[in-house]
């Protein structure tokens, strides 16, 4: 474990009521990789906003606030760049199984959107990448989880290949929480945070600047060119009630917690992606126009700071791990 310790490990996505977390991976045989599923309650509503100039994503046009549908039904993160994506299919399929998703003439079809970082090779073997299959078990591991479970930290999930300062130790899953008392007059508003950290620098202490004179831990890049840096991807959720517009505005503001978290962030070889669930269990205080853009401030401003929280988790939570590919250790270690 790094010595940082838990920095950050306050709380858990899953302290959001009726949110599960699900998580496969596989460490062996030539694998350094998983995915992670946050399944929500039906009729949750999300958004997402994409900062990274290089981002893997799937189905995150069906989240802009114009488009038809307003609820999710699972949010994946997932190890295996583009490729991983795959696993969005398996995690549908036990969705349609479960009878969640967009009612249709015959059936319904889950809203499922996708993020992937990039971990290909890690373990040794570029082709060992998370497949439809993951998919389907994280998600049925969701679905198996209790209320207000404990969520897997560091080495598990969509976070068993990440690895964080040009990729000199080992990244992860980290999650955090926090509770507002103010900003509903109906109980307090939780807001919780997951965040799978595959960065290229830190701001913390130590700190470690990344340097691009320095071989990559990573096998060369086969293309040429620039290889993949400093993807970080989230997914930040509440209680609250929000529409999909107001989603969209607590995704762009939880961007701000990546940011103070990491440097640099955001580039054009990123994939920063926000995803902003609201299961709409309490509604914010909205009795006069002041009321409302001071609820809604603090919420967002919350989102921010639970994102840096969770980043921080995922660091200090990582441990050592060797494979083929090399020794990623601790950071701090």
């Amino acid at each position: 474990m790094g010595a940082m310790g838990g920095i950050g490990a306050q709380g858990k996505i899953t302290d959001v009521p009726g949110l599960r977390v699900g998580q496969e991976q596989k460490a062996d045989g030539g694998w350094l990789s998983g995915v992670t599923v946050v399944l929500p309650p039906p009729g949750t509503a999300g958004s997402v906003d994409v900062r990274g100039g290089g981002p893997a994503t799937h189905e995150t046009d069906a989240l802009d606030a114009t488009a038809l549908v307003s609820t999710v039904d699972a949010v994946v993160l997932t190890g295996g760049s583009a490729y991983g994506l795959v696993t969005a299919r398996g995690v549908q399929r036990w969705c349609e199984e479960q009878g969640r998703g967009f009612a249709v003439d015959g059936g319904v079809v889950p809203i499922v959107p996708a993020a992937s970082i990039f971990d290909l090779g890690r373990g040794g073997d570029f082709s060992a990448r998370p497949d439809e299959a993951m998919g389907y078990a994280a998600a049925a591991a969701a679905g198996a989880e209790t209320e207000g479970h404990d969520v897997g930290r560091g080495n598990v999930g969509a976070g068993t290949g990440a690895l964080l300062a040009r990729r000199q130790f080992k990244g992860g899953v980290g999650t955090a929480s926090i509770t507002l008392e103010e900003v509903s007059p109906d109980g307090p508003v939780v807001v919780g945070a997951l965040a799978v950290v595959n960065a290229l620098g830190t701001k913390f202490s130590p700190p470690v600047e990344p340097d691009f004179d320095k071989p990559d831990q990573d096998k060369p890049n086969q293309q040429g060119g620039l290889p993949p840096l400093n993807t970080t991807l989230v997914v930040v959720a509440t209680n609250a009630v929000l529409d999909k517009a107001e989603c969209k505005r607590t995704a762009s503001a939880a961007h701000a917690g990546i940011a103070r978290a990491l440097h640099p962030s955001h580039t054009l070889a990123d994939g920063d992606v926000v995803f902003s669930l609201a299961t709409g269990q309490v509604p914010l205080d909205r009795s006069t126009d002041e009321a409302r853009y001071v609820s809604l401030i603090t919420l967002q401003s919350a989102a921010a700071d639970v994102v840096r929280s969770a980043i921080l988790d995922g660091i200090s939570s990582a441990e050592t791990i060797t494979t083929p590919a090399g020794t990623f250790p601790a950071y701090g270690s």
